[in-house]
C-alpha cells in the first residue's frame, strides 16, 4: 500500500504535530475493510429461488429435476461469485461504507484511542478498496470540535487519493488535525506520547 520510507515519513509528521498538543493521532490504512463472504451465497440463493419458475411455466420437467437444477444453479453461482474481485463488485456501496465504518470503530477501540489520559485520541482510518476515509475522535476532542471540520479534512483527503496523491493528502490531513488538536488540547508540562506514531497497515 505504501513503502517503508513513506510509512516513516508519515510517522514523522505525526510525531511533529503531537509535539504541539496533548492529543494523540493514530493512522490506520486497510487494504479492504471486509471480505463480504456471505455475498456469493446470498446472490446464489436468490438465483436459485427464481430458477424454478420459468421451468414450471415453460417446460414439462418433473419437480425432482427442477430441484436438481436449483441445486446446480446455487452451487455454480456460489463458486463463481466467490472470486474476490467479482464478489466485491456485487456489494452495494452502502454496505461497503457501513462495513468500513464498523471496521473504523473496531480499530478505534483496538488501538487504545479511548484510553488516553484526557480522552484526546483521534483516529484516521482509510479503507482503500472501499474508497472510504473517516476520522473518529474521543470525547475530549469530539465535544469541542464541530463535526464539519472533520468532514472538510476527509473531503480534501479523498480528493487527494482520487488524484493519486495519497501521501500528500495524508500529510495535509495530519497537519490540519494537529492544528485543531493544538488549539483544543494544548501540550501539558508532563505530556507523554501515549500511543505509537507508526502507520498501522491492515491486509
Amino acid at each position: 500500500m505504501i513503502s517503508l520510507e513513506e510509512q516513516a515519513r508519515l510517522a514523522g509528521v505525526i510525531s511533529d504535530v503531537e509535539d504541539e498538543t496533548s492529543g494523540e493521532i493514530v493512522l490506520v490504512i486497510a487494504e479492504q475493510a471486509g471480505h463480504y463472504r456471505a455475498v456469493p451465497l446470498l446472490w446464489a440463493m436468490l438465483a436459485a429461488l427464481v430458477t424454478p419458475w420459468p421451468l414450471i411455466w415453460l417446460t414439462a420437467i418433473s419437480t425432482s429435476r427442477i430441484f436438481l437444477v436449483q441445486l446446480a444453479v446455487a452451487l455454480a453461482l456460489s463458486l463463481m461469485l466467490s472470486w474476490p474481485k467479482l464478489r466485491f463488485l456485487l456489494v452495494p456501496r452502502s454496505i461497503k461504507h457501513a462495513q468500513a465504518h464498523e471496521a473504523a470503530s473496531r480499530e478505534f477501540l483496538r488501538r487504545g484511542l479511548t484510553r488516553t489520559r484526557e480522552k484526546t485520541g483521534v483516529l484516521i482510518y482509510l479503507a482503500l478498496a472501499e474508497h472510504h476515509a473517516e476520522i473518529l475522535a474521543d470525547t475530549g476532542i469530539a465535544d469541542r470540535v464541530d463535526a464539519g471540520i472533520w468532514t472538510s479534512i476527509i473531503a480534501n483527503l479523498t480528493d487527494a487519493i482520487r488524484d493519486d496523491r495519497m501521501m500528500e493528502g495524508l500529510e495535509e490531513a495530519i497537519r490540519r488535525m494537529g492544528a485543531i488538536l493544538a488549539e483544543h488540547a494544548p501540550p501539558r508540562l508532563d505530556d507523554m506520547d501515549e500511543l505509537p506514531n507508526k502507520v498501522i497497515l491492515l491486509d
